[in-house]
């Protein structure tokens, strides 16, 4: 991995986590390249990075493993202009939505193409991306992606197209709940009269904490919860707030209502 080059087409947020974390792991900046359309973005990570700035198709030309970075808008467009100079280039595409078929209509149907679902806690390296390869793409290949993703996060690969969609659902939009929650959490404890900047680092401390006292244990969410939940004390008293107003089927609900949306979005 570390003797590729890589191309970032697209300069934003994404791109600029993940160059962060190539590099982070010893990847040598002349071995990134990156080109967008907005010149101050490659401006920006070549004065602070050190990575070549290129067009396009002097990317492509360049590049073993190409990453498509842009919105899902402007990615056929974009697609129809360049030329892939070899059979065993990579193409990683992190625009939401867009499906493998699509993408080898637009790239040729023998290119080896990785499709990506991240999500926003990979800007701070702790993201959760799912992967699905097309059948053009080797195990070498498919761990060449894995590598890329990891450098901002966690990686697991699904086998389905549909799966992305639940993949999307879960933990694509998945952030988005737990600051709901948390913004909830926070409006009812100033409700009880705390302080906002009080309230505000008791849930998200307590967040932090539940999440990771979750993943190291080998417990079960489950069985952590009802070790929490005293059988007449207070935290029986919320959990039986949240069953009676039907929490599980609500969130089923909210998860389906992603995911739906996610293949029409692929569909559109």
């Amino acid at each position: 991995m570390k003797n590729l080059c890589i191309g970032f087409i697209g300069a934003g947020n994404m791109a600029s986590s993940l160059i962060n974390g190539l590099l982070s792991q010893g990847m040598e900046p002349g071995l990134i390249l990156a080109s967008d359309i907005d010149s101050s973005k490659t401006e920006h990570l070549r004065r602070e990075n050190g990575i070549r700035i290129a067009s396009n198709q002097e990317l492509v030309n360049a590049a073993d493993i190409i990453v498509l970075a842009v919105k899902p808008q402007v990615l056929g467009e974009l697609c129809q202009e360049i030329d892939l100079c070899s059979p065993s280039q990579l193409v990683v595409s992190v625009a939401a939505g867009i499906p493998l078929a699509r993408l080898e209509s637009w790239l040729g149907s023998d290119t080896a193409i990785v499709r990506c679902m991240p999500n926003t806690p990979a800007l701070i390296g702790k993201g959760m991306s799912g992967l699905i390869a097309n059948a053009n793409t080797s195990e070498s290949q498919k761990a060449l992606a894995s590598d890329l993703m990891a450098a901002v996060g966690i990686t697991v690969w699904v086998e389905t197209e549909q799966a992305i969609d639940a993949v999307t659902a879960v933990s694509g939009s998945g952030p988005a709940y737990y600051f709901l929650f948390i913004e909830a959490m926070q409006e009812a404890a100033e409700a009880m009269g705390l302080p906002a900047d009080t309230a505000r680092i008791l849930c998200m401390q307590t967040a932090i904490g539940a999440c990771e006292l979750a993943n190291s244990s080998g417990d079960s969410v489950s069985e952590l919860r009802r070790k929490v939940t005293s059988p007449g004390g207070t935290t029986e008293q919320a959990i039986l707030q949240f069953e009676s107003g039907g929490l599980r089927e609500l969130v089923r609900k909210a998860l389906r209502a992603a995911c739906d949306r996610s293949k029409q979005l692929a569909q559109s």
